[in-house]
């Protein structure tokens, strides 16, 4: 079995801006693939914003994503939610929320929760789960509730070296003392389970550099500097538990082909060959008895809102 990520952190300190590699060339964003990253600012057309198309990438097959993709996340949900120490009586904002999970499993915790997402059909899905949470279809850079409105905010792998002003939403709504948590991709080359992410590659290859910048903020230094930009103290880099399982290859496909970086690449390759390409990537990877599991390299960031913030 594939090596576990382990459960260490470490606290930050400021360092130079020189950052090692992420080693992505073919990587994975959660909520926002290249041709769909929010930017607050950019147009689509017919004076569309820009993060309305997330939808096409991540809505297409929202039930997919949520039964076959998404509950392998839930070690990473968890384990965030343990060290911000989400009880009762919190009120927590998942920002990229997607589809819902992270948002149940918070409420499990006693959490009041909202929750906010590009794609309309994942928010969909989203308000099934959680049908008393106030969850909105819209963009992260613009987060419609009024400052010091949260204890804790939280996004997983919904923020990303090409979305970075989105911390500062963040920061805004959150009252001083609150706690925020972020995960995004890490090494994933060094990774066992690099291997699940390589029908990415399919993508043009215009798709698969932007991707390889999205991931950026997964360098050593390099989140920590971001979010002590914006205000944040207290900041903490935590290796973060993450595992895709699959029954089968097949499955494995199908849940792949649920993503927004999978629809890159069924626009360059077309969706018969990104199955087909994904089912032979996942048979090498057979076990007997055993699920297939991929094991991936995901780094967290914990901070806290200063308690003599201005609300502001």
């Amino acid at each position: 079995m594939p090596p576990r990520p382990s459960s260490r952190s470490m606290v930050y300190r400021p360092a130079s801006a020189a950052c090692s590699s992420a080693g992505a060339s073919c990587a994975a964003p959660r909520w926002a693939s290249s041709t769909c990253a929010s930017n607050g600012a950019a147009k689509t057309g017919a004076g569309s914003p820009q993060w309305v198309v997330v939808d096409e990438g991540w809505g297409r097959k929202a039930a997919d994503f949520a039964t076959l993709s998404e509950p392998s996340n839930c070690r990473e949900y968890v384990a965030v939610h343990h060290r911000l120490g989400v009880d009762a009586g919190d009120r927590l904002l998942d920002v990229a929320c997607g589809s819902g999970l992270a948002i149940e499993l918070a409420r499990l915790r006693g959490a009041s929760c909202a929750g906010i997402d590009a794609s309309a059909r994942l928010v969909a899905v989203a308000r099934d789960r959680n049908p008393d949470c106030d969850i909105r279809t819209g963009d992260m850079h613009a987060l419609p509730w009024d400052r010091a409105s949260f204890d804790v905010v939280t996004s997983f792998r919904g923020i990303w070296g090409t979305t970075p002003e989105a911390v500062a939403e963040i920061y805004r709504v959150l009252r001083p003392g609150g706690r925020a948590g972020l995960t995004v991709w890490g090494h994933l080359k060094a990774s066992a389970g690099f291997w699940a992410l390589a029908p990415f590659g399919l993508a043009a290859a215009e798709k698969v550099g932007n991707q390889a910048v999205m991931v950026s903020l997964g360098r050593p230094g390099a989140g920590e500097q971001l979010l002590q930009s914006y205000g944040f103290a207290d900041i903490e880099r935590m290796d973060v538990p993450f595992a895709w399982e699959f029954a089968d290859p097949d499955l494995y496909a199908r849940a792949l082909a649920s993503t927004g970086p999978a629809y890159e690449a069924i626009q360059n390759v077309g969706e018969a060959e990104f199955h087909r390409a994904a089912v032979e990537q996942a048979r090498g990877q057979l076990r007997d008895g055993l699920p297939l599991r991929a094991d991936i390299n995901v780094v967290g960031y914990l901070a806290r809102k200063p308690e003599g913030a201005e609300r502001a």
